[in-house]
């Protein structure tokens, strides 16, 4: 067998490829807003009272969280990882209903946001909509290149709901 000058090109792009997809799973926006990492990779902002609110976040104060959000989103309507923080810190505070409409503003600021996909199928596995979720588990497979941790992340939620006949629901515990 022969090896071309085309084949060693499509070895190097796929060698060059690979890890910039890799690299584009994290951050804010479409790659993140979410699972994993300290304030800093979590939709990082100059904004004091967002980095005060993920901070609140990552110690489990949600409720100290909300209010900061709520103020970043009216200065700022079109930051949809602070829509998916809110979000996340009003379902974690004990109110997935209302987290819904919250990640879907998110979403409809950023529909390839990988973290709301996956909080917002919580949130609906959490409110026994089993078909809500799988929808967003679809979406984060389409999204996804290569399995993200967010796909696998809800993926493991969903199939613990339906081992569990609905019985193991994601909660304020878990991410």
């Amino acid at each position: 067998m022969t090896t071309t000058w085309r084949d060693i090109v499509g070895v190097v792009l796929v060698l060059l490829i690979i890890p910039a997809l890799a690299l584009a799973d994290g951050g804010g926006g479409g790659g993140g807003g979410g699972g994993g990492g300290g304030a800093e990779s979590r939709g990082a902002s100059d904004d004091p009272e967002y980095a005060a609110a993920v901070r609140a976040i990552d110690a489990r104060e949600y409720a100290r969280a909300i209010p900061l959000l709520e103020n970043v989103v009216r200065r700022e309507p079109r930051n949809a990882d602070a829509y998916n923080w809110l979000a996340y810190a009003t379902r974690k505070n004990g109110d997935p209903k209302a987290s819904i409409p919250i990640y879907e503003k998110a979403l409809a600021i950023d529909p390839k946001h990988l973290g709301a996909h996956e909080y917002i199928g919580e949130a609906y596995l959490t409110l026994d909509d089993l078909p809500n979720a799988k929808e967003h588990l679809k979406r984060l497979d389409k999204l996804c290149f290569f399995p993200c941790e967010q796909y696998r992340d809800l993926k493991k939620a969903v199939e613990a709901y339906e081992k569990s006949n609905g019985k193991v629901k994601p909660t304020a515990s878990t991410n």
